[in-house]
């Protein structure tokens, strides 16, 4: 029996859902794929999220692996069109690709791109209520981009980091973070090696706290510094938060002609 290895991308509208990871208090986005990819290859298959995102967290590129010895020989580029008439209309595979036994998307040079949208307007808008955070009082964006770039560079984020997180280091590198106005919508969109538990949407909620005067942006250094949750602002809701893109460096270099991302 030939086992293969096969790597999903998924794009996601979390609102319904208790999160990525298995949960025994609600159904989940793994769970879905779980049940959609068993009913296709006639077997019990599990999958492994690269990114395990909270409840009420969207996802336009998450990933996911999984091995399967079926007999049922589905081309690995053909399987969005036959897993997405078994998935709900809120979860779709966008690609997949065949990969190594040794490969993982969690134990390799990886790069995430997460975005938070915050609908800054004086009235909530019932069209994205499930893709912004409402936040009625006015936020200055370019002193929220000041606040975000101390962040840049390699360091020990415990202050941004729910005291739940189980990690055994703290230390993360945020490659790129920026912050901008586009109308009535602020957009936080940061790049990095990985993210710790509540990470991006404590940030968000600390930079809020700076756009609406309650902090200094020159006060996020000494957050920083203070590798104490308790200096940060609140955890921001999840439903402005979206997983951008999930990219793995060299290795996606080496199979791009695999890889027919769709996002």
């Amino acid at each position: 029996m030939t086992v293969r290895h096969i790597l999903i991308r998924v794009a996601y509208d979390g609102s319904a859902y208790h999160g990525w990871q298995l949960q025994d208090n609600g159904i989940t986005v793994e769970e879905e794929l779980n049940r959609a990819l068993s009913d296709l290859f006639g077997e019990e298959i599990t999958v492994d999220g690269g990114s395990r995102t909270d409840a009420g967290v969207h996802a336009k590129d998450n990933v996911a692996l999984f091995s399967t010895g079926s007999p049922v020989r589905i081309p690995a580029e053909k399987l969005p069109f036959a897993l997405n008439r078994r998935l709900p209309a809120d979860i779709r595979v966008t690609s997949g690709c065949e990969v190594g036994e040794d490969f993982h998307p969690r134990h390799c040079d990886s790069v995430k791109t997460y975005e938070y949208r915050i609908l800054n307007s004086p009235l909530q808008d019932p069209l994205r209520r499930h893709v912004t955070t409402w936040y009625h009082q006015k936020l200055d964006a370019e002193r929220m981009a000041e606040a975000a770039r101390v962040l840049t560079g390699e360091h020990d984020f415990t202050s941004f980091c729910s005291v739940h997180a189980q990690s055994t280091t703290r230390v993360r590198t945020i490659h790129d973070i920026r912050v901008s106005r586009e109308d009535d919508e602020i957009r936080i969109r940061v790049s990095g090696n990985g993210f710790l538990y509540n990470m991006v949407r404590i940030i968000a909620g600390t930079l809020m706290e700076v756009g609406a005067g309650r902090l200094e942006a020159s006060a996020m250094q000494g957050i920083l510094e203070a590798k104490d949750r308790g200096a940060a602002g609140p955890t921001a809701p999840p439903e402005g938060l979206c997983l951008l893109e999930y990219r793995f460096g060299k290795w996606e270099e080496h199979h791009a002609d695999q890889l027919d991302r769709k996002s």
